[in-house]
């Protein structure tokens, strides 16, 4: 998959090096620059980018006014500011780099834009409009309500039983997922969520899509691995969204080998 990029700075020296580090990474595509948040939703509308590497200090229209007015193209952060990482992650920004942006982190940035266009392909493709196809109200972020998920891939979606609703959820927007006595229990948006489904089926459901088992309780996305920590037993994992989770000493050598660890 291609990610094509629009670099947004007002500074020309500095998008100058993005373009550069950019170069440096497979499959990514800088389809154009922008100096000011007005020529950045120009630029946006003509192009129709993937990602917007976007300065958060521009004059005029700002990163964040940006953000909140382009709507689909997903956003990563740059600014020499650290005191604006929390406005980022509520403007939904996938990621938030200091300045002078490393070539690791930038990486780092875009695999985790890889993993949500991905989400959204999947999402887009798994899901079939019913004819006719009215949707009563609008389905909250990662779910679908049950009159929009006709022909729903059942390899794809998770689905969750709540009271008399049926609930839709992308598994690649998941970190993690924990037994719990007859049911599976997810985090989405911080809350929890119960499946009617062994963790060891979902295990084998789930396997394509990069989930691992770390333990007899524990299935997790490998892609979040954030560390990995020793512990008495075993080791500590601790994921992209802030989890952490126990790993077996069963489980330990494969997912070392799995992470490319010794």
């Amino acid at each position: 998959m291609t990610v094509r990029v629009l670099v947004v700075d007002d500074e020309a020296l500095a998008r100058a090096r993005l373009v550069r580090m950019l170069a440096r990474v497979e499959d990514v595509e800088v389809v154009g620059e922008a100096a000011t948040g007005a020529h950045a939703l120009e630029r946006t509308r003509e192009l129709q980018p993937d990602l917007l590497l976007l300065d958060v200090d521009m004059p005029g229209l700002d990163g964040f006014g940006v953000a909140e007015a382009v709507g689909m193209p997903l956003v990563v952060f740059t600014t020499a500011h650290a005191q604006y990482a929390a406005l980022a992650f509520e403007a939904d920004a996938v990621d938030y780099l200091l300045k002078p942006v490393v070539q690791e982190r930038l990486e780092r940035a875009l695999e985790k834009v890889r993993q949500r266009l991905l989400a959204r392909s999947v999402m887009a493709t798994s899901a079939r409009p019913p004819e006719p196809p009215p949707v009563p109200a609008a389905p909250a972020p990662g779910e679908r309500a049950a009159e929009a998920a006709a022909g729903v891939s059942t390899a794809a979606l998770l689905t969750v039983h709540d009271g008399g609703k049926v609930r839709f959820f992308d598994p690649l927007l998941v970190t993690r997922f924990r037994a719990d006595d007859k049911y599976t229990a997810f985090l989405f948006d911080g809350e929890e969520h119960l499946l009617r489904e062994s963790l060891s089926t979902l295990e084998e459901r789930l396997a394509p899509f990069g989930f691992v088992r770390v333990h007899r309780a524990e299935l997790v996305r490998a892609n979040a691995v954030r560390a990995l920590t020793p512990d008495a037993g075993g080791a500590l994992l601790h994921l992209s969204d802030g989890q952490t989770v126990t790993v077996s000493r069963r489980s330990l050598p494969a997912l070392k080998q799995l992470l490319g660890l010794r």
